[in-house]
């Protein structure tokens, strides 16, 4: 048997992991042991707890409790505890996820140390490097030695850089010649799997009074857009303007970050009062996607929710200047706004009055990479 170490920290991680522990537990009990390592990135219940429930993700043998902070600080203490996981578990490969400190703390410890990194989501660029998230995914998938990748676009990225994407399989795993597979979109794995396991919809808009059709879903948290309060003016003002000129509502639930600052500030409250915006707390996996199945649009800057709104078939206004995920834009079905008041609300009024045109190819696999990944760790592991 083999035995992973699966390294997770944030929101993104948590619904990426639950399909791999699926995976293991219906099919690869007896082939694959997996020891999760919780770094606590995100240690706020709506943010960490609720996700392990819900997605029925195993409980983590080790809880760091590294919490916030900043880049250095956070990604060092990270790795100084990593290392001690590491040293009393012995795993055969570390697995990660994503672009998170988290991720790249694991990558660290773990090629000093010669133990093969697994990456699920390598590929994935925006080509600026003034996002954090993209210095961590460059750095990552040059320090794994396996990397799974979501979709052509991620395959065309690396080969790019130089890896060779059609090297037959080897017996030494290697970051110097590592295996690059396609496998799709892990998070549509998960996205197929709970979408008709909902249970009572109705329940959730009565519980927060919230309307069950005819709104736009918004998400924002990115320090870009909410730590400057003329930026966050925009992008508010831009949702108010929305409303008032479609009949449509805006259903909002705020990051804890994002809360705090607008509570803060008289003039973002005064923008947030009106009857068609409604503001509630952060939400669990599931319940955000109860909100997308029934949403006419998405307006976020969450790289996950961007892919999200596209497996449910809606369209995504990315308020970022890039997205890693350019195929969304490619499609047709996301339009880049940034925090642009302008291109906010054309935005809107373009998708709210072109939806029925809009075409979903399928990108991103067959709700299957899981079970494609488990296969391949055993495959090159034993």
């Amino acid at each position: 048997m083999i035995k992973i170490l699966t390294i997770i920290g944030a929101r993104p991680q948590f619904i990426k992991a639950a399909a791999i522990s699926r995976a293991i537990r219906n099919h690869f009990s007896s082939q694959i042991k997996e020891v999760i390592v919780h770094t606590g990135q995100h240690y706020d219940s709506n943010m960490s707890e609720v996700f392990f429930n819900e997605l029925q993700i195993p409980q983590e043998k080790y809880n760091l409790r590294i919490g916030s902070g900043n880049h250095a600080n956070q990604t060092a203490s990270m790795m100084v505890e990593i290392d001690k996981v590491i040293s009393g578990e012995n795993p055969d490969a570390l697995l990660v996820y994503g672009d998170t400190n988290s991720t790249l703390a694991a990558c660290l410890v773990a090629i000093k140390i010669h133990l093969p990194v697994i990456h699920v989501e390598a590929g994935v660029r925006s080509y600026n490097k003034k996002f954090p998230e993209e210095v961590n995914r460059l750095i990552c998938d040059h320090m794994s030695s396996m990397l799974f990748v979501p979709s052509d676009a991620g395959m065309d990225s690396l080969k790019k850089e130089g890896f060779n994407t059609e090297l037959k399989p080897h017996e030494k795993l290697s970051p110097d010649a590592p295996m690059v597979y396609r496998c799709g979109d892990i998070m549509y794995d998960n996205t197929l799997y709970f979408k008709d396991k909902l249970g009572d919809e109705s329940s959730f808009f009565e519980k927060f009074q919230l309307p069950a059709k005819d709104y736009i879903l918004c998400t924002m948290h990115r320090p870009s857009n909410v730590d400057q309060h003329e930026t966050l003016e925009s992008i508010l003002s831009a949702f108010r303007t929305v409303v008032e000129n479609k009949e449509v509502s805006i259903i909002l639930p705020l990051h804890p970050r994002t809360k705090e600052i607008i509570e803060k500030n008289d003039k973002l409250q005064g923008i947030m009062d009106h009857d068609k915006i409604f503001v509630i707390p952060a939400v669990s996996f599931l319940e955000m996607i109860l909100l997308e199945k029934h949403a006419s649009l998405v307006i976020t800057d969450s790289g996950g929710v961007q892919k999200e709104a596209y497996f449910m078939k809606k369209p995504c206004l990315i308020m970022l200047e890039e997205t890693p995920w350019t195929e969304l834009v490619e499609t047709g079905n996301a339009i880049l706004v940034g925090s642009d008041f302008n291109k906010i609300v054309n935005g809107a009024r373009y998708f709210l009055e072109n939806t029925a045109i809009l075409k979903y190819p399928e990108l991103y696999g067959d709700g299957k990479s899981a079970e494609f990944i488990c296969k391949k760790l055993i495959t090159h592991l034993n």
